[in-house]
């Protein structure tokens, strides 16, 4: 008995530790349809997951039918939760610029109204510094004329959306190529940014 208690303090002794589980970072960012910028960060290695939700509004917890009246302030948005060992900030940074169009206030593709207005929403003093440097970086490296009016603002609460619009480009692959070729979205992107996206 006394030997297979040792062989067993011996055996889990020897284990090999499990693996620690990485320490997350989040960051918010709207770039008109949630479901594309969805679509946009989970492609990204290091990604663990793309939220749609709302933000930047006056209403708790609203639901989809207040926020699209436009109503309630908000915006959609996605939260992207990665592991920062593995991606970068600025990396995420590079992908929403690439994403979405920087020239327009309150209208993203085909969608209108504030509810869809762009916007990087920083939630610590280092990810300002870093959104405000990235904003500068494709002033210069931009492809059109117009100016960047896209806004780096400071995160308030993010509501998730309801479950049906979660990972609705997967859900619903057919719906969402329709929705994106419809809206001319990818080939606005490829207007305005051209080689970059390549």
């Amino acid at each position: 008995m006394k030997k297979r208690i040792l062989a067993f303090a011996f055996a889990f002794l020897c284990a090999p530790a499990a693996q620690a589980q990485p320490t997350l970072s989040s960051a918010i960012f709207a770039l008109g349809c949630f479901w594309c910028g969805e679509e946009a960060f989970e492609k990204v290695p290091g990604v663990v997951a793309a939220v749609s939700g709302y933000t930047d509004g006056r209403t708790k917890n609203p639901t989809y039918e207040q926020v699209s009246s436009g109503a309630t302030g908000h915006t959609e948005a996605v939260e992207v939760r990665f592991d920062p060992s593995r991606v970068s900030y600025e990396k995420l940074l590079d992908v929403f610029w690439l994403n979405h169009d920087p020239t327009t206030i309150d209208r993203q593709f085909c969608d209108g109204g504030s509810q869809y207005r762009p916007g990087i929403y920083w939630l610590t003093e280092e990810q300002r510094k870093a959104a405000e440097a990235s904003k500068a970086k494709y002033g210069k490296l931009k492809t059109f004329p117009q100016p960047i009016v896209t806004p780096i603002v400071k995160a308030s609460q993010f509501w998730p959306a309801e479950d049906y619009h979660q990972d609705y480009y997967k859900k619903n692959p057919v719906r969402y190529r329709f929705y994106t070729s419809g809206c001319g979205r990818y080939n606005r992107l490829d207007e305005l940014w051209g080689k970059l996206r390549k």
